[in-house]
């Protein structure tokens, strides 16, 4: 699609796509050995008539987050199982190759549709973050994007916000950044579980149904009924979120009653396969034997009616089946994050039923490969919107001597955000004793090579920006020894029992973590030291967090309990800060060791 073709033209074009075109005869070779044994998928009523199955692509990816340039590091990778049973990373990534390969799989499919999974924006590159997401909704928009479900970062800035990006209009504080006002997404956001507290009703709709000739595709789309717990209070304001399961399985009665009988779910919420590769097998070995986490349950609840569920949240690759509350295998899927993959899945309509034939239903995960022609339209609007983040994003702020990884249950980037915490808690406050950062708050690596002009080893602020997007302020509070140590247990029991989430801490703090016990009592209390001394569980301690940690967020009530709160300025800041008191050129930030918390497996 040219880059030059104007918003109200492509939605014309779109509509063309959807509603134009003879439709495609079912393929008998690839479906007679699925299909039910009552009816052959070469039945025909006429010449110019369609088979009874007609197959149905659906393309569809989740958790990009903004990165419409190919993300850095192992954020810019997948796991590859090789057929001898190795494996291999491929670089992966970047809108560029992502419209081409969408492209590229649209070819000779009349019959496609384009869904997503959430988490289309927020915790955005500079690129994007810093024009509120309107350039990754302007490439959602060239990649054909057909419908997408909410996730919890849609509500980083609040459901006001997000209704902009739905209708278009410009940003109330900060304008337009061009000529012309911003149009807003082509496609619909689903949203069929988040209320409005005052009336009771979905904020934007709760489901959308495709059409082409005489085949008719439902979608609902729900994000995790915990969003409010993983969100700031304020983006989530007025909102209230229900559970995943009675939504969907209320709209499908509701679409069912339309004469809508296939049905898609567009779940905000996920799993964590056995295996970290994108092809490795979940169904080894039996039927989503190989997979764990929320979307499980809530697989295993969804109605029958509804015939495939699109997941994300979790950031994870998979294509599992998972049988429904009936005893049959059903579809679930997600295509990692960040635009590294994305899934292909045939649904084979039943024109008779106009259900999908669930038993012939494929899907397949495909990566994102960089060596493929790059989109024109996407390189034209990566460079238009570079060149108003440059001036902001290229600025130097400090150096280091290699790769800062943000992986692993304590990694050397959460090490150096939780010390540049602690230095500038003590700026504001020299009695602030420790800083703790949430592993889910560090965005992506920091990488040696240079991705511009800047050299390598020196980190730029867009760099920083893309580690540390939203914005939260560095907050100071007062907690006891006791209360420490019971956010400590807080990071692998209560909401984090299932997925733990282990606090990145600042020099001085280290204590022991037993993965071979359970809950509560996998942080061994009598090893907790700080400055090599036992906490004592009576003293009161001065603790650094950015200000969702702060206020008890991602399942660490305890802090939200802290006192004597001092607001400080955001964590970007204090990290630009570090970095720029503690390197340069001739003297970079070596990785940290990562060596603060002692594991036991």
């Amino acid at each position: 699609m040219p880059a030059t073709t104007p918003p109200h033209d492509r939605r014309r074009r779109r509509t063309t796509r959807l509603l134009a075109a003879a439709a495609a005869l079912a393929t008998a070779g690839a479906l007679a050995a699925a299909l039910p044994s009552a009816a052959s998928a070469g039945e025909k009523t006429g010449k110019h008539w369609p088979g009874r199955y007609q197959d149905v692509q659906l393309l569809s990816f989740n958790d990009l987050h903004g990165n419409l340039e190919p993300p850095a590091g192992s954020s810019g990778r997948v796991t590859e199982i090789q057929p001898d049973g190795t494996t291999k990373t491929v670089d992966a990534g970047g809108v560029e190759y992502l419209a081409t390969h969408l492209r590229q799989a649209r070819e000779g499919n009349k019959y496609s549709i384009t869904a997503a999974g959430g988490d289309m924006v927020g915790a955005s590159p500079l690129l994007s973050g810093l024009f509120h997401d309107e350039p990754t909704i302007e490439a959602l928009n060239g990649l054909e994007l057909d419908v997408t479900s909410v996730g919890n970062h849609e509500f980083d800035e609040g459901a006001r916000e997000l209704a902009r990006l739905q209708k278009g209009g410009c940003h109330p504080t900060d304008g337009c950044y061009g000529d012309e006002e911003f149009e807003g997404a082509d496609f619909p956001y689903l949203a069929a579980n988040v209320l409005d507290e005052k009336t009771g009703k979905p904020i934007l709709k709760p489901y959308w149904v495709w059409k082409k000739k005489d085949v008719k595709i439902g979608f609902i789309g729900v994000t995790l009924e915990g969003t409010p717990d993983i969100v700031s209070a304020e983006g989530v304001k007025g909102l209230s979120f229900e559970d995943e399961v009675e939504t969907i399985n209320k709209y499908a009665k509701v679409l069912q009653r339309q004469g809508v009988k296939s049905i898609v779910a567009l779940i905000h919420e996920g799993g964590f396969p056995a295996g970290t590769a994108y092809n490795y097998d979940c169904d080894a070995p039996g039927a989503g034997d190989g997979i764990s986490g929320p979307v499980v349950d809530i697989a295993k609840n969804v109605t029958p009616q509804v015939d495939a569920l699109v997941t994300g949240h979790t950031h994870a690759p998979y294509v599992c089946t998972i049988d429904d509350p009936a005893g049959q295998p059903r579809m679930v899927t997600s295509a990692a994050s960040f635009g590294r993959l994305y899934t292909d899945t045939t649904l084979t309509y039943d024109r008779w039923t106009g259900d999908i034939a669930r038993t012939a239903v494929s899907s397949a995960n495909h990566v994102v490969t960089r060596n493929v022609p790059k989109a024109p339209d996407m390189t034209e609007l990566i460079g238009k919107w570079n060149a108003l983040a440059a001036p902001i994003g290229n600025r130097p702020i400090g150096y280091i001597s290699g790769d800062i990884g943000n992986t692993g249950t304590e990694s050397p980037l959460g090490d150096l955000i939780a010390d540049a915490q602690l230095a500038y808690g003590k700026e504001l406050d020299p009695e602030t004793d420790l800083a703790l950062m949430n592993p889910g708050g560090i965005r992506a690596p920091l990488t040696y090579a240079a991705k511009g002009a800047e050299g390598d080893g020196v980190v730029t602020y867009a760099e920083g920006f893309t580690v540390q997007p939203f914005a939260n302020t560095v907050n100071l509070q007062d907690i006891t020894g006791a209360q420490l140590i019971q956010v400590l247990k807080e990071q692998v029991s209560g909401a984090n029992t299932a997925a733990p989430k282990i606090l990145q801490i600042s020099s001085g703090l280290t204590y022991t973590l037993d993965l071979t016990k359970a809950g509560a009592d996998r942080v061994v209390t009598d090893s907790i030291r700080l400055n090599g001394a036992p906490v004592d569980p009576s003293a009161v301690y001065r603790v650094a967090s950015n200000s969702f940690l702060a206020g008890g967020g991602d399942g660490f009530p305890t802090l939200g309990q802290g006192t004597n709160d001092l607001v400080g300025a955001d964590d970007l800041t204090a990290l630009e800060k570090y970095l720029t008191a503690n390197s340069s050129a001739t003297s970079p930030i070596a990785p940290p060791k990562a060596d603060r918390i002692t594991i036991v497996k």
